[in-house]
């Protein structure tokens, strides 16, 4: 090198060990003031939002794990190298093309289906589409399947051979009400008496109504029951199509016949099969 060059090396020597000496005061800067911040947060968590999750992501990626672990970072080094992987998976997980799905079936549908399935075990899927499309529902041979293979309810041919019980309460969940009677006993001058409390419970909402409470739940207290609870104004069981019920005698016929003129279907249990009126047996445990 010519002699007329030393001392311009000699200046950019100088000059490039000022700017090295420069960085390295800028560095420890920051990281004292890093310091300082987690001192004020006293061990709380810094929340960062995506944008400068991002941003320091990049930024850490760029220095590697080695350079970050001699940095007060106010995250850990694995923390942020956590951070841009995400970044790099977001970028090919294609979530901005995702619309919202595809809705679900109108619940008005899906009861018109179970209701045509029920009431008419021999139709299949196309006949329970036309019945539909009378109705003005344009509805698809598969959505109807789906719809009865979600409720257990079988394709024709078996359906019209059997309909289990948890079917049929599947199908009717929204118009089914029980029935049953508590009793307890009462200490009076004539020692104890029995008394007798008939409840009604609606099974998809589990609201309870006591409709009465006697020593003498005879013919006529039951018929009156039966008037009170259908009645047109304030009735319990306004709405309903379908009470459950065991074969307790107390459920007269006079009663039965109140109920079938106002539009309830009786269905009354076989012997000794509480398990079929779980929901008013677990109300009668004592």
């Amino acid at each position: 090198m010519s002699p007329s060059f030393a001392p311009l090396k000699l200046l950019l020597m100088m000059f490039a060990g000022w700017v090295t000496r420069h960085h390295l005061d800028v560095i420890e800067y920051l990281q004292e003031e890093n310091r300082v911040l987690k001192e004020r947060l006293g061990g709380r968590r810094l929340r960062f939002t995506d944008s400068e999750r991002r941003r320091l992501a990049r930024k850490a990626q760029a220095l590697g794990r080695k350079v970050l672990n001699g940095l007060e970072t106010l995250v850990t080094p694995d923390t942020l190298l956590r951070w841009y992987r995400e970044l790099v998976v977001s970028k090919w997980n294609f979530s901005h093309r995702r619309g919202p799905g595809r809705p679900r079936v109108m619940k008005t549908i899906v009861d018109l289906v179970l209701r045509m399935a029920i009431e008419n075990p021999p139709w299949g899927y196309t006949r329970i589409q036309g019945a539909l499309a009378n109705l003005g529902h344009q509805v698809g041979r598969g959505t109807i399947a789906n719809i009865l293979r979600e409720s257990g309810i079988e394709p024709a041919p078996e359906r019209g051979t059997r309909i289990r019980w948890s079917t049929f309460l599947k199908a009717h969940w929204e118009c089914l009400t029980a029935t049953d009677f508590l009793s307890v006993e009462v200490c009076t001058i004539r020692g104890l008496v029995t008394h007798y409390i008939l409840f009604f419970i609606d099974i998809a909402s589990r609201s309870v109504q006591v409709a009465g409470i006697t020593s003498h739940p005879d013919d006529s207290w039951m018929t009156q029951i039966a008037r009170n609870i259908t009645d047109v104004g304030e009735g319990f069981l306004l709405g309903k199509r379908y009470l459950i019920l065991d074969r307790d005698a107390k459920y007269s016929d006079a009663f039965r016949s109140v109920l079938a003129r106002e539009g309830l279907q009786v269905i009354r249990l076989p012997p000794r099969s509480p398990n079929l009126n779980a929901f008013a047996e677990r109300l009668s445990v004592p």
